[in-house]
C-alpha cells in the first residue's frame, strides 16, 4: 500500500508497526530508572559510585551492538521485507528482556549474574539496531503524500508511551513497596510486566502487510550488494549519524537519566524524579506529531536549524538556573523546555533521515546512521553525565554535553539539502 485511506486504518497501521518499538523503549527505560538498584543486584560494591557506573556502562554497552544489528538485520529487512525484519527484531528483543528480568542476582550465582545481564543487554542492542529504522521506514512508505512527517513521528511517539508506562509502573511500585524491597527485588516487577505483553505484540506485528514500496521493486539486493551500496554512500550515513546525535543525547538525557539525576545529583525524592519523567514523556508525546506535521508544511531543514540553535543557546543556562535552587518545580520546568526542543527537532529529523537514504538500502542505511550516533553518544549519555559531574563537581555540566550534541545536528542540517527526484523526495549532500 502506498498510503492509508482512512483515519481508522491509519491508526491501526501505526499501532501495529510501533508496538515492538514500545517494548524496546520500555525495557530500556526501566533499566535506566533502576540503574542504582540493578547495580547493587548485579555489580555490588562498597563504593556506590562504582556500582552505579558499572550499571550505567552495562546500559550503554547494549548500544555498542546497534551498528552491527543495523547492518545485519537492516540488510535482512531490505532483502526479505519490512514485515519480516520487524518480526525478527521483536523476537530478539523478547529474549533480551526475559533474560534480564529473570536472572538471579550476584549474591545467588556470582559472576554469572552480571555476565548474563550483559549478554541480555547486548542482544537487546543488536535487535534495536534495526528496530527504529524498520519502524521509521515502514511508516514513511505507507504514509499518504504530504504526510510523511506526521506518520513517521509516531515512531518516536510510541517511545514516549513506553516512557510514560514505565514511569507509571515505577511510581506505582515505589509507592507500594518499601525502599529495601525495591532495592532487593521490586525493580524486577516493571520488567516482568513488560514480558507479559510480548504475546500480544507478536499478534499485532504478524498482521502487518508488506509495504507496496518494497513489493513493487523488481530487484531486492543481497547482503553483499547492500554492503557495497553502504560503502559507496558512507558520506550520507555519516551526515545521517550527525543528525541523530542531538536526538539521541537529548532523549536519553531527559528520560533515562532524569530519575538518576533527580535523586542522586539533585537529591530529590525518587517519586518526584519519576513524576518529572512521566511529564516529560507526555510533553514529548504531544509535541512529536505536532512538529512532524509542521515539518510537512514548513520543511524539515528550517526546523532542524532553529531547534539546534535554541538548544545550543539555552541548555546550559537552563540547567544552571535549575541547580541554583533544586526543586521539583525547577526540574520539571527545565526538562519540559528540553523536551520541547527535542520533540520539535526529532519530529523533523526522523523523516528527514528516511529521505536521506537510497531506497534499496533505506532500512539498513537509516538503521546504521541511527545506531552509530546512539552507540557513540546517546547510549552512554547517562554514564558520561555522571562522570562529568563527578570529576568537575558542576551539576549543570550535562547542559554542555547537550550543546555539543546540538552543534553536531546543526552542522549536519547545514550540509544536507533536500531536492526532488523522479521517484520522490530525496536528500543529497551539498558538494
Amino acid at each position: 500500500m502506498t498510503g492509508v485511506s482512512t483515519k481508522a486504518s491509519a491508526f491501526r497501521a501505526i499501532v501495529r508497526v510501533a508496538s515492538g518499538n514500545f517494548l524496546e523503549m520500555y525495557d530500556f527505560m526501566v533499566f535506566g530508572y533502576y540503574a542504582a538498584a540493578i547495580g547493587q543486584a548485579f555489580f555490588p560494591s562498597t563504593n556506590g559510585y562504582a556500582s552505579l557506573m558499572s550499571s550505567l556502562m552495562t546500559f550503554g554497552a547494549g548500544f555498542l551492538m546497534r551498528p552491527l544489528g543495523a547492518v545485519i538485520l537492516g540488510a535482512y529487512a531490505d532483502r526479505h521485507g519490512r514485515r519480516a525484519g520487524l518480526l525478527l527484531t521483536l523476537s530478539l528483543m523478547s529474549i533480551g528482556i526475559l533474560s534480564i528480568a529473570c536472572t538471579p542476582g550476584y549474591a545467588a550465582i556470582g559472576l554469572l549474574a552480571p555476565l548474563l545481564v550483559l549478554v541480555g543487554r547486548l542482544l537487546q542492542g543488536f535487535s534495536a539496531g534495526m528496530e527504529l529504522g524498520g519502524v521509521s521506514v515502514y511508516l514513511a512508505e505507507i504514509a499518504p503524500p504530504g504526510r510523511k512527517g506526521f506518520f513517521v513521528s509516531w515512531q518516536s511517539a510510541s517511545q514516549q508511551v513506553a516512557v510514560m508506562v514505565a514511569a507509571l509502573a515505577g511510581v506505582a511500585v515505589t509507592a507500594t513497596l518499601s525502599p529495601d524491597a525495591m532495592q532487593s527485588w521490586g525493580w524486577r516487577v516493571p520488567l516482568l510486566l513488560g514480558c507479559l505483553i510480548i504475546p500480544f505484540l507478536f499478534v499485532l506485528r504478524r498482521s502487518l502487510p508488506e509495504t507496496q514500496a518494497f513489493t513493487s521493486r523488481r530487484h531486492h539486493p543481497g547482503t553483499a550488494e547492500i554492503l557495497r551500496s553502504l560503502r559507496s554512500n558512507w558520506r550520507v550515513v555519516l551526515v545521517g549519524a550527525l543528525l541523530v546525535v542531538m536526538t539521541t543525547v537529548s532523549f536519553y538525557m531527559i528520560t533515562a537519566y532524569t530519575p538518576t539525576y533527580g535523586s542522586a545529583v539533585l537529591h530529590l525524592s525518587s517519586q518526584d524524579s519519576l513524576l518529572v519523567t512521566l511529564c516529560v514523556a507526555a510533553s514529548n508525546l504531544v509535541w512529536l506529531p505536532i512538529m512532524g506535521a509542521a515539518s510537512d508544511k514548513l520543511g524539515r531543514r528550517p526546523l532542524l536549524i532553529a531547534c539546534t540553535l535554541a538548544m545550543m543557546l539555552t541548555a546550559y543556562p537552563v540547567l544552571s538556573w535549575m541547580i541554583a535552587a533544586p526543586s521539583f518545580a525547577r526540574l520539571l520546568a527545565a526538562e519540559l523546555w528540553l523536551s520541547f526542543l527535542y520533540a520539535s527537532y526529532n519530529g523533523a529529523m526522523v523523516v528527514f533521515l528516511t529521505e536521506l537514504m537510497p531506497v534499496a538500502v533505506r532500512t539498513c542505511g537509516f538503521s546504521l546512521a541511527y545506531s552509530l550516533a546512539t552507540a557513540i553518544f546517546g547510549g552512554f549519555t547517562p554514564a558520561i553525565c555522571t562522570y562529568l559531574i563527578h570529576t568537575t563537581g558542576n551539576r549543570a555540566i550535562p547542559g554542555l554535553w547537550l550543546c555539543c550534541a546540538a552543534a553536531c545536528g546543526l552542522a549536519a542540517a547545514l550540509v544536507a539539502r533536500q531536492r526532488e527526484e523522479p521517484a520522490g523526495d530525496a536528500v543529497t549532500l551539498m558538494r
